[in-house]
């Protein structure tokens, strides 16, 4: 069984906040993605909107990034916000149960078609597992993914042992 997670919200945001599996669940319906696999059939789970999150903590208009950091693997992306604010989500369970370990949880953030977001910042490792702490920036913030090809390929190698 998973331990109890919360995933703490900061930065540029009017209500910083902390949740936990069951506030993921209480957010509004009409912000839950009920089965990710309708939009990617590659992903499983359920997950709430990025906009829900937005809402949630009243994102301040100064913030132009969204920095995902995961503890558990030190790793860390910070993502420009508007290409991805409309499209973006947190999956955090599946089949009502929180998700494990071995599944990216206790959140996986999510871009379905990150390439159409047309911009450099913006790419497959945007799509970050473990995560436990969200940060809204003016700026861009901590960034720790790879920068070239064997780069990438050291990170999967890692990340898979």
């Amino acid at each position: 069984m998973n331990a109890p997670f919360v995933l703490k919200i900061d930065g540029e945001v009017e209500r910083p906040t902390q949740l936990s599996f069951s506030d993921f669940a209480e957010i509004d319906q009409s912000f839950q993605v009920v089965d990710v696999s309708r939009i990617d059939p590659q992903r499983q789970g359920d997950a709430v909107t990025l906009n829900g999150v937005l809402q949630l903590v009243g994102v301040k208009p100064a913030a132009r990034y969204l920095g995902l950091h995961a503890a558990r693997d030190d790793f860390h992306a910070s993502v420009p916000l508007e290409p991805i604010r409309d499209r973006a989500f947190f999956i955090y369970r599946v089949a009502g149960q929180a998700l494990a370990d071995k599944q990216g949880g206790p959140i996986r953030f999510y871009i379905p078609d990150f390439a159409e977001c047309h911009t450099d910042e913006v790419d497959e490792c945007a799509n970050v597992k473990f995560v436990d702490h969200v940060e809204f920036t003016a700026e861009r913030g901590f960034d720790n993914r790879p920068e070239d090809d064997q780069e990438h390929a050291d990170l999967h190698d890692r990340s898979d042992n």
